[in-house]
């Protein structure tokens, strides 16, 4: 089994990942994951790392995605938990349905890190520093924005982790904020 190498995933992704974006979305869920670790008393090393190579296969081979992630990962040795939690990120697409709590969050936090980036980007400070819930509700209620993020799936992870959407959107803007300028963020 493969030691959990926070840099060894970072290689991995880096090394099937060159697009600027899918890295900046690959960190921005590790910093999601981790917090959330904390938050609930879980391994933050574990969960960082499962949110960092959840899209590993994403840039060379979205049609296979998640599944030739998974088979890098376990080429690569890593434990049947990090194949669990990037399977069930993907539900919708493997059928791995989320029964662990960081299955659960990372299938939640996925998408609502990539909205989240989306609102601050179009404020006048494109920073998460000033960034309230409440803007990010009130950008939620506009489905013409960002329509490609499935709204469902977060609203159907917030439920399956019993926390208000309010909340969970003030968490992981909690989250992203010490990472923001490695996000593209908080430069205006």
């Amino acid at each position: 089994m493969t030691e959990l190498s926070r840099e060894r995933a970072y290689e991995l992704l880096t090394s099937h990942n060159r697009d600027e974006s899918h890295v900046k979305h690959a960190l921005a869920v590790e910093a999601a994951m981790r917090y959330f670790a904390r938050y609930y008393g879980e391994d933050e090393n574990l969960w960082g790392i499962v949110g960092l190579v959840h899209d590993l296969d994403w840039e060379e081979c979205p049609e296979e995605h998640p599944k030739k992630g998974v088979e890098w990962l376990e080429e690569a040795g890593y434990p049947e938990e990090v194949i669990r939690g990037v399977l069930a990120h993907a539900w919708d697409i493997t059928g791995v349905e989320p029964t662990s709590l960081m299955e659960k969050v990372i299938y939640t936090i996925d998408e609502l890190t990539g909205f989240i980036i989306a609102v601050a980007l179009v404020r006048p400070s494109r920073s998460l520093s000033d960034l309230t819930a409440k803007s990010v509700v009130k950008k939620w209620k506009d489905k013409a924005f960002a329509k490609g993020v499935n709204r469902e799936i977060i609203e159907k992870g917030a439920e399956m982790l019993n926390m208000p959407l309010k909340e969970l959107i003030e968490h992981v803007i909690q989250a992203l904020q010490p990472i923001e300028r490695e996000l593209g963020l908080g430069q205006a």
